[in-house]
C-alpha cells in the first residue's frame, strides 16, 4: 500500500510539473521600453508643454483666480523667492504631471499587471500603472504619483502591444505644473489622460500624449513630450536633502551659507522667529 500511494504521489507530481502555466507572462506581446529614458532636449527646464517657453510662455488655460495666483508666484520668484514652488525647496515630491517633465532619467518595468515606471531622483515616486482590468477604488488616500489604470493596445493588429493608454486620478494636492507656480485646483478632482508610445521611425524615441483635465483650466490642457533611450545605463544616487542649502522655514526659505550661517534670499527679508530659543540681553 505504502507502495501504491508513493507512485501516485510521484506521478500526481509529475503531471502537474508538465503542465504549462494557465497564465505564464508572455513577453513577446509587450513592447521593449528596456533601459534608462530621459527627456528630449528642448532647450529649457522642466516644463509641462515642452514646445513653448515657460513661465507665461506656457500659455496655460488658466481660470481667472489661478492665473492671478500665478502672477503672484513669478513676481515673488523674480524677488528672490520661491513662490508657489516652495514645496520643491522643501524635498516634498511634484507628483504628476510634473514627474513627467524632470530632467533626471527613469525606466519602465512592464509586467501583466503592472506596469512601473521607476525615477533616479527621490523626490519623483513610483508610478504604479495597473494593467489588470481592475475598476477604481474607494477611499484612497491621494497621492503624489496618483492612481493610474492602464490598458495595452495594439494598433496595427500584429499580436504586440504598441501603445499604453492611461488615466490617473487621486491626486494629492497642492500641486504644480511646473516651477513657475502654474497651480492645479484645490478640489483634487484633476484627471490625466496619457497615450505612450514608441516612435514609429526610432525607436529610441518614445512619445507621451498628456492631456489634463482641471477646475482650474478653462479647457483640457493637451501636451506631447518625448523621451529619449541613453545609449549607457547608469544609475546615479539623487537624494534632494544631500547638499540642498535652501532652508525652508514656515512660509521663508533662507540659504546656508559656507560657514554654516543662514542668508537672506530678498533684500529686507525678515529673519526667522527666535521665541524659542533664550536671547541675552544686550
Amino acid at each position: 500500500m505504502l507502495l501504491r500511494t508513493s507512485i501516485c504521489s510521484l506521478a500526481l507530481a509529475a503531471g502537474l510539473l508538465a503542465a504549462p502555466s494557465a497564465r505564464a507572462f508572455d513577453e513577446s506581446k509587450y513592447p521593449d521600453w528596456s533601459g534608462q529614458w530621459l527627456k528630449v532636449g528642448d532647450g529649457g527646464p522642466p516644463r509641462y508643454d515642452p514646445s513653448k517657453p515657460d513661465g507665461r510662455g506656457q500659455e496655460a488655460p488658466l481660470k481667472d483666480k489661478y492665473r492671478q495666483m500665478h502672477e503672484a508666484s513669478m513676481a515673488d520668484q523674480a524677488a528672490g523667492g520661491q513662490g508657489l514652488y516652495i514645496a520643491s525647496v522643501k524635498c516634498i515630491p511634484m507628483g504628476m504631471p510634473f514627474q513627467m517633465s524632470i530632467v533626471f532619467p527613469f525606466e519602465f518595468v512592464i509586467t501583466e499587471k503592472t506596469t512601473f515606471i521607476l525615477y533616479e531622483i527621490m523626490t519623483s515616486e513610483t508610478r504604479r500603472i495597473y494593467t489588470d482590468g481592475r475598476e477604481w477604488p474607494k477611499g484612497e488616500e491621494p497621492t503624489f504619483p496618483g492612481y493610474s489604470i492602464g490598458r495595452w493596445i495594439d494598433t496595427t493588429g500584429s499580436g504586440r502591444y504598441d501603445l499604453l493608454e492611461i488615466e490617473t486620478r487621486n491626486l494629492r494636492v497642492p500641486r504644480l505644473f511646473d516651477q513657475t507656480g502654474i497651480s492645479f485646483s484645490e478640489d483634487g478632482q484633476a484627471v490625466i489622460k496619457e497615450r505612450i508610445y514608441l516612435d514609429k521611425a526610432n525607436p529610441a524615441i518614445l512619445h507621451d500624449e498628456m492631456t489634463t483635465v482641471d477646475n482650474a483650466l478653462t479647457r483640457p490642457w493637451s501636451v506631447v513630450k518625448s523621451y529619449r533611450r541613453l545609449p549607457k545605463v547608469i544609475w546615479t544616487e539623487n537624494n534632494c536633502t544631500e547638499g540642498n542649502d535652501n532652508i525652508a522655514i514656515g512660509d521663508e526659505v533662507y540659504l546656508l551659507s559656507g560657514d554654516g550661517r543662514l542668508m537672506p534670499i530678498r533684500k529686507g527679508q525678515k529673519p526667522p522667529d527666535l521665541s524659542y530659543f533664550g536671547q541675552k540681553s544686550k
